[in-house]
């Protein structure tokens, strides 16, 4: 199994992609962390899940745009399992792609900026301040950024939330030039419109058609191909590959 003995954090996995990614790292022998914010009901069916599948996956409250929350969380991490190999940066504030009742730019708060921006951005800086000790005693770490395909190719201009995602990739690259000495690997995922999630749901069936007409593909990203990538991100598979950002899209956006 290529995460065999692996401690993995997957934060905001309580749903979607996070799910998915949490469910594959468990089947290919990580320990799973499924951390989460308010689903306590679904983290929970989702560590059931894993347990009855044959994996090891505990489920952890907290809020990654706060920083002691996030502290605590890594202290109880170390403690129980000594170690954190993987982390998977997935968590951001909630969102509704919905592009017939997205706010217009003139419409767009600077909070709106901000929210996107703490709930992807402050809470990947949260996340790595508090585990990169344990990372760097590792030699070798795994660290995935969840960002999105519209950074690329803004189909939809969601202003805000374009915004946060664009500072994802910005972080990954500094993160993954400082952090390689110490034998710590950065990389993304920008994924396309996901279905299904709970985000994506606003998105409407003629979006979504008009979407998988211009993808090569003809269908639109799952939760499932996008943990496909993951995993190969945090395994040896992928050796000597840092600093990277790969869209899962269908090939809608070709870079």
């Amino acid at each position: 199994m290529l995460l065999e003995n692996k401690v993995a954090l997957v934060t905001g996995s309580g749903r979607g992609i996070g799910a998915a990614i949490a469910k594959t790292y468990a089947e290919n022998g990580a320990f799973v962390i499924v951390n989460y914010l308010n689903r306590r009901n679904s983290a929970d069916e989702l560590v059931s899940l894993i347990k009855a599948n044959g994996g090891q996956a505990i489920a952890m409250a907290c809020d990654v745009r706060d920083d002691v929350a996030v502290k605590d969380m890594i202290a109880t991490i170390i403690e129980n399992f000594g170690t954190i190999d993987n982390v998977v940066n997935n968590a951001f504030s909630h969102y509704e792609f919905d592009p017939k009742n997205r706010k217009l730019l003139q419409d767009v708060t600077w909070r709106d900026y901000l929210d996107q921006i703490d709930g992807s951005v402050k809470g990947i800086v949260n996340v790595m301040q508090a585990v990169l000790p344990y990372l760097k005693a590792n030699n070798s770490s795994h660290v995935i950024n969840l960002t999105s395909d519209l950074v690329h190719i803004p189909t939809i201009p969601y202003h805000d939330y374009i915004v946060g995602k664009s500072a994802v990739i910005g972080l990954n690259r500094t993160m993954a030039s400082e952090l390689g000495a110490y034998g710590i690997y950065v990389n993304a995922i920008a994924p396309g419109l996901t279905y299904p999630t709970s985000s994506s749901e606003f998105t409407k069936r003629d979006v979504r058609d008009s979407l998988i007409a211009k993808t090569p593909t003809r269908r639109l990203t799952t939760p499932k191909d996008v943990s496909g990538t993951a995993l190969f991100l945090a395994s040896e598979l992928s050796s000597n590959i840092t600093g990277q950002c790969i869209v899962v899209d269908g090939g809608l956006y070709m870079g």
